[in-house]
């Protein structure tokens, strides 16, 4: 799928918590030289001051929404790398509330992502407050997989323990847009 609009290619870093992505997201738009989108939810929960509930999943994936079409006007890069997405929150509900927003759902399958930069949780688990699912990595990287799978979206597995590795393959495959 290419984005069709005369901005850069758009890439979602995407995997179950704990996998990297944000670390990937930040050390790729230094080393490539371009814009990136922080992860809002982390932002969100931890000004919140309560338990989050569902509707503060779809709170999230509006600011991340909005967060990405701003740099989106703000730049002129050939990509646009972005920390977690649509597909992240989709899984998030389903797995914890078995439902998933319709805003939600109708981002991710409309979304003009060029490449997901999926990342394996294989690296070694960092307790934080804001992680949840410690033992449940796998079947949760299982589900991005499948949906990936499932709906024909373009993705590269990132994977391994090796930072350096992981952003070779990553940069690689965005470098291949």
């Amino acid at each position: 799928m290419t984005n069709n609009s005369k901005k850069g290619s758009l890439i979602f870093v995407t995997g179950p918590e704990a996998s990297g992505k944000s670390l990937l997201t930040q050390e790729l738009g230094q080393k490539m030289h371009c814009p990136w989108v922080p992860e809002y939810a982390r932002e969100y929960l931890e000004e919140l001051g309560r338990p989050y509930q569902k509707e503060d999943i779809l709170k999230i994936g509006q600011q991340q929404w909005q967060l990405q079409q701003n740099m989106q006007q703000l730049t002129m890069a050939p990509y646009l790398i972005c920390d977690t997405g649509f597909l992240v929150l989709k899984i998030w509900m389903e797995f914890k509330y078995n439902i998933v927003d319709p805003w939600i759902e109708a981002q991710f399958l409309r979304a003009p992502v060029d490449l997901y930069l999926l990342c394996k949780p294989d690296i070694p688990w960092e307790p934080d407050p804001l992680r949840e699912h410690p033992d449940q990595r796998e079947e949760l990287y299982r589900l991005y997989l499948e949906a990936l799978e499932k709906y024909d979206k373009p993705y590269v597995l990132i994977e391994g323990d090796d930072l350096n590795q992981r952003l070779k393959v990553a940069q690689s495959a965005i470098e291949k847009l």
